[in-house]
């Protein structure tokens, strides 16, 4: 192995240490189990990273996301029009007096508002399977929806 070689090694190891360890940094003061609910919810890790960045940095643009979140720009500006689609992150023009481009800023939804989207789906999904007897025709009474979840804010 030349020394170029070696050299070229060490620096994309550390590049993707660096970017690990930033990613790391962000979510460190959370919970890990906050974040895998998260991502059980969001339906990935990078998804509920960028959300709980977006809850600590209400309007930050995608280049600022990927800053504080050591995440490619790539992967969260992908991310982020998955977010915005669901409707679990708003977009809007940041307003700039100066000529120029205005990029998007983002904020996510709140938490409570991400419960009750989600309650909502778990709760059909539950009734799904509660009813399962009936949809395979092996069970001969009416399909009923036992199961409700109430979310209430205190």
């Amino acid at each position: 192995m030349s020394a170029d070689q070696s050299t070229e090694g060490q620096v994309e190891s550390s590049e993707e240490t660096h970017t690990e360890g930033k990613a790391d940094r962000a979510v460190a003061e959370f919970d890990d189990g906050l974040i895998d609910l998260l991502a059980w919810i969001l339906d990935t890790e990078t998804r509920a990273r960028i959300y709980v960045f977006l809850r600590q940095n209400s309007y930050s643009t995608s280049e600022e996301v990927a800053e504080g979140t050591g995440l490619y720009p790539s992967t969260v500006r992908e991310a982020l029009a998955e977010l915005t689609d669901d409707e679990t992150v708003e977009r809007r023009k940041r307003k700039s007096s100066g000529a120029g481009n205005n990029p998007y800023e983002y904020v996510a939804i709140a938490p409570s508002d991400l419960v009750r989207r989600t309650t909502s789906q778990v709760q059909t999904q539950l009734n799904a399977v509660f009813n399962l007897d009936r949809r395979l025709g092996t069970d001969g009474t009416d399909e009923t929806e036992p199961v409700t979840i109430t979310v209430r804010e205190e």
